[in-house]
């Protein structure tokens, strides 16, 4: 469906005064071997998500495939997390947008209906205050 010429493009750890963005090609071992990423998140990572995943599981992979039966769900819930996620919309032009959901937007989406509207997990928003907040 997309063809991606450079995947590193898609590879970083940014932060702003009140988020931290991760791209979602990154894995979550390229996270935890990061020094830009928060000591927090990295102990929650290995703490709580990397419990019953594969550490060279990416983001994109991870979050898309995600519901909110999943114990992961409630930690990225808990964390404020969003997803940064680009959609191919079909019309008279045919083009991609961008939304930003939740994690409970993002979960309400089916597989199905993600996969039909084509989504392609694009960056993993995290919220510094959901991050202080939460107790490890």
């Amino acid at each position: 469906m997309y063809n991606i010429v450079n995947e590193d493009d898609f590879k970083y750890i940014m932060q702003d005064v009140s988020r931290y963005y991760f791209g979602g090609r990154l894995s979550y071992k390229e996270i935890i071997d990061d020094e830009m990423a928060p000591f927090k998140f990295k102990t929650i990572l290995e703490r709580y998500i990397l419990r019953d995943l594969d550490e060279s599981s990416t983001l994109e992979s991870h979050l898309y495939h995600l519901d909110n039966n999943s114990p992961e769900w409630r930690v990225f819930k808990q964390l404020k997390a969003k997803v940064r996620v680009t959609q191919y919309k079909k019309g008279t032009t045919d083009r991609y947008t961008e939304s930003v959901y939740t994690m409970d937007q993002l979960s309400s989406f089916s597989l199905e209906e993600k996969e039909e509207k084509g989504f392609i997990i694009r960056e993993l928003i995290l919220s510094k205050l959901g991050l202080l907040m939460f107790s490890v």
